[in-house]
């Protein structure tokens, strides 16, 4: 998804922190949803996501994700899965790269996931 006039500037990766990154087309999209829906919550979680994407000061909002859906694939690698819980039903699931030091957001919205139904 590449920006063009009028979208929204994306920060810069931070000295020291992690960048965050959309795996999917469908991620950015519902990350989108989640800025209009609760602006000042989905901007904490990009503050976690990018200080500490794997060391959850509350665990009962950050936690990595069980099961089946415990891992996930992007470009090819397996990574661990994470998910931020940034409203009562909103998320945020993730998969960090520790060696590039990047997140990647491979979903997010503004309503519970249907895939932990």
């Amino acid at each position: 998804m590449s920006p063009k006039r009028g979208d929204r500037v994306a920060p810069p990766r931070r000295p020291g922190m992690w960048e965050a990154r959309f795996a999917t087309t469908a991620a950015a999209k519902g990350w989108e949803e989640l800025c209009r829906a609760a602006r000042a919550s989905t901007w904490e979680a990009w503050i976690v996501l990018t200080e500490r994407p794997t060391m959850p000061e509350n665990p009962s909002r950050q936690a990595k994700l069980k099961g089946a859906l415990s891992t996930h694939i992007v470009g090819g690698v397996t990574f661990d899965q994470w998910q931020y819980e940034v409203t009562g039903g909103g998320r945020v699931w993730y998969c960090p790269d520790e060696t590039a030091r990047v997140v990647w957001i491979v979903a997010a919205g503004p309503a519970h996931p249907k895939a932990t139904d």
